[in-house]
């Protein structure tokens, strides 16, 4: 990178977002996960079994905010995951944190996207939920380019919305819940102990995972944020509890409704449990899929939020072309990245033959692309974390990781162990982001000019010095 300052006068991303918004962002990312995707674990695992691996994700998560948000408090960056392994291992390390959370929160919204065509369907059986799925892109990447505090509060907004209809859902199917239920077939082998049961709870990690997938997407407007170092670990904190509780509430709940396998493998679990309990007739049902909009539309807006500052940062560092790094004037959002990733995901929606593979729909493979992305970039950043504390000791850290290097360890432990499981279940879905990987990666390799020319970042500083140590 060219040794110079970013012009001052060029347009750049507005600091204007608060706590709330910000907490309303990070439980916005995930909230769609309570509503579906989550349900294909049942189909690997059972009740009993997908909720062992829900406990064993959810001590994951918990102990990865806790531990992320040191990193992004003291690296307050558009880019989040790959700001943080770019100063701890370079531009290799930035590259491939950058490129794996590029694929985790591209390939996001095409599955979310899905989600609401078939809710929509549940209203309007003539409508494609394909059509539908590409009408929610045109709306929300128009929103997002029309102002990140405008995008922000309706974050907020339906995000608050979604949480009180997932409370109405449980308030509503708790007269037709019963354990008997929920623990009939709870296990995919004959008993917990049996090679089946536990094959089946490994198997369904990347379900458990989509859970709380893209929570850590909220570091990615960290460079957005008034204060981040006060705000973030407070947004991050309250997202995190708020998500474990809905999660666990949600899942139980719809399970013990009736029999719970008739849920297993559709897009909108939620309707068709609560249409076990109140008929097909009953106005809570319609109000759910109404109102449960809200919950996909929320992680789907927020993504593309998120999937847009990631390839801002990405190109403004010199891993993208320089055009994605652009802010338009007026807006002050980076209107050419909200776009370039639109491009990719209504693609994806329509790749059947591509990515329906290994006998799973398209929105379960989705999913798991998603999730391979979110692994690896976990395992960057806890690595990072790890690196940052060596190499930079008298790094400003405003908020320090809970019980170091416990929490950090188990973090990255548990990650490592999802990834060498789903790579085992899903290796057909895994060599598919592997290929992606090794596109991501030429381009890299053949264009060093671009990262030689790009603005020098401060908060990047010290891994840029070292890489042109080295290179001295």
């Amino acid at each position: 990178m060219v040794n110079v300052m970013a012009d001052a006068s060029k347009p750049a991303l507005s600091r204007s977002l608060s706590g709330l918004h910000l907490w309303g962002i990070a439980v916005g990312l995930v909230i769609s996960g309570e509503y579906f995707g989550w349900s294909y674990g049942w189909a690997a695992a059972g009740t009993l079994g997908f909720l062992v691996t829900t406990v064993l994700i959810a001590a994951m998560y918990t102990t990865f905010i806790f531990s992320f948000t040191e990193l992004t408090t003291a690296i307050p960056h558009a880019g989040g995951p790959f700001a943080y392994a770019y100063r701890a291992f370079g531009p290799l390390g930035g590259f491939v944190a950058g490129f794996a959370t590029l694929i985790e929160f591209v390939f996001a919204p095409p599955a979310i996207s899905l989600a609401i065509g078939a809710y929509l369907n549940v209203q309007f059986p003539a409508l494609d939920p394909k059509l539908a799925a590409v009408g929610a892109y045109v709306v929300f990447m128009g929103l997002n380019i029309a102002g990140v505090t405008i995008a922000a509060t309706f974050e907020l907004f339906i995000t608050v919305l979604a949480i009180f209809e997932l409370l109405v859902f449980m308030g509503v199917v708790a007269p037709g819940f019963s354990w008997a239920n929920f623990v009939a077939n709870g296990w995919s082998g004959e008993n917990a102990f049996s090679l089946g049961s536990v094959s089946g709870i490994f198997a369904a990690i990347p379900f458990a995972i989509w859970f709380f997938l893209a929570i850590e997407g909220a570091a990615m407007a960290a460079e957005e944020t008034r204060n981040p170092t006060r705000t973030v670990p407070t947004a991050y904190i309250a997202g995190i509890l708020t998500l474990v509780l809905l999660a666990f509430g949600t899942m139980i709940m719809a399970g013990g409704t009736g029999d719970w396998r008739l849920l297993s493998n559709v897009n909108d679990p939620l309707p068709q449990a609560m249409k076990i309990v109140v008929g097909e007739n009953s106005g809570w049902l319609h109000m759910l899929v109404w109102i449960g909009l809200f919950g996909l539309i929320a992680s789907f807006h927020g993504i593309i939020m998120g999937y847009s500052r990631q390839i801002f940062a990405l190109a403004r560092a010199g891993f993208l072309p320089p055009a994605f790094a652009t802010i338009n004037p007026k807006t002050r959002t980076p209107v050419k990245a909200i776009l370039a990733g639109g491009v990719v995901g209504i693609a994806a929606i329509f790749s059947d033959s591509l990515i329906e593979i290994g006998g799973l729909p398209l929105t379960a493979n989705i999913v798991t692309m998603s999730v391979f992305g979110a692994i690896v970039m976990y395992i960057m950043s806890m690595a990072a974390l790890f690196k940052l504390r060596v190499s930079e000791p008298t790094l400003a850290r405003p908020f320090a990781a809970p019980f170091y290097p416990v929490f950090p360890a188990i973090a990255l432990g548990m990650a490592v162990a999802a990834l060498v499981t789903m790579i085992y279940f899903n290796w057909l879905v895994f060599c598919l982001f592997c290929g992606l990987f090794a596109v991501g990666f030429l381009f890299y390799r053949f264009t060093a000019d671009l990262r030689d020319n790009a603005e020098e970042d401060a908060l990047l500083e010290t891994a840029q010095i070292e890489a042109r140590t080295l290179a001295d």
